[in-house]
């Protein structure tokens, strides 16, 4: 796969070009209120989960708990951050990456935005390694409309997940949680467990015991024993949202790696459609 930049950046890097004319910082999260208005990095821009980078329904078993929006307001969250094609975008989330700044990756990545990269160790590394933070009230640049058609990465929908989850000439990899995937525990949906024939590749996994992505090359042979000689096309990688998937998709894609299909709905959707369903037991949260 060529790119003209890594989808990682380092904290030692990105203090590097703070300065740059065109970077813009994003700071990735579900709500205002979840630690951004409270301390962020310096220059980092809000971007929500919820509202900006899903169209969240009523019905959750149409699309998931993290539907897409509409390339239209894709679109009018770019402009709302002063992103244009030719920004250098820096997303980062407090949870590695795996909160929402995969999702935004990807959903950059997704229109054909080239310069975008997510921050390795997230906030909490950040600090660490001695970036601004402040609480300053930031100001996005006032920019044109970033005009796009469509997502061009395909995407899977349910109904193919269900045709070719246990045909071997596919892969539909989960990447929730093992607890989750063998169904002992559900924190969020209505129904633990998983789609029959997937198996379970936990996000967490593509990071180091110091919560950083592994090497490049260490995620490149890892990947590459798992999938064999499979086609790209034909793996498919979901979580419980859309949001966490995309973490790994940001991994197989850092080890240089063709992108595999992303299944937005996942669990929450899968589970909410009286599909076959491995080691069922009711959410009573719920």
């Amino acid at each position: 796969m060529n790119e003209s930049i890594l989808p990682i950046i380092e904290v030692e890097e990105l203090l590097k070009i703070s300065q740059h004319e065109n970077l813009v910082i994003v700071d990735a999260g579900s709500g205002f209120e979840s630690g951004y208005k409270e301390m962020h990095l310096d220059g980092a821009l809000f971007v929500d989960l919820n509202t900006q980078l899903s169209n969240i329904k009523k019905d959750v078993t149409n699309g998931g708990r993290h539907p897409l929006p509409t390339v239209k307001e894709f679109s009018k969250t770019l402009y709302s951050l002063g992103i244009t094609n030719k920004s250098h975008v820096i997303v980062y989330d407090n949870k590695n990456g795996a909160n929402s700044a995969a999702r935004f990756w990807w959903m950059l990545k997704a229109i054909g935005h080239d310069k975008v990269q997510v921050l390795n160790g997230g906030f909490q590394y950040a600090e660490i390694k001695g970036f601004p933070i402040n609480s300053k009230l930031v100001i996005p640049k006032d920019v044109a409309a970033y005009k796009f058609t469509e997502w061009k990465f395909t995407q899977a929908g349910m109904f193919e997940v269900e045709k070719y989850a246990q045909d071997k000439k596919y892969m539909i990899i989960d990447v929730r949680e093992k607890e989750r995937y063998n169904g002992t525990i559900e924190p969020i949906d209505l129904i633990a467990g998983h789609i029959p024939g997937a198996i379970n590749i936990p996000f967490s996994t593509n990071l180091n015991s110091n919560g950083l992505f592994k090497t490049a090359n260490e995620l490149k042979n890892r990947y590459q024993t798992i999938f064999g000689a499979l086609n790209f096309n034909n793996i498919i990688v979901h979580c419980g949202s859309g949001v966490t998937a995309c973490h790994t998709l940001l991994a197989i894609s850092y080890a240089g790696l063709e992108m595999p299909k992303l299944y937005v709905g996942s669990w929450s959707e899968w589970s909410r459609n009286n599909k076959p369903i491995v080691n069922i037991r009711l959410n009573l949260k719920q």
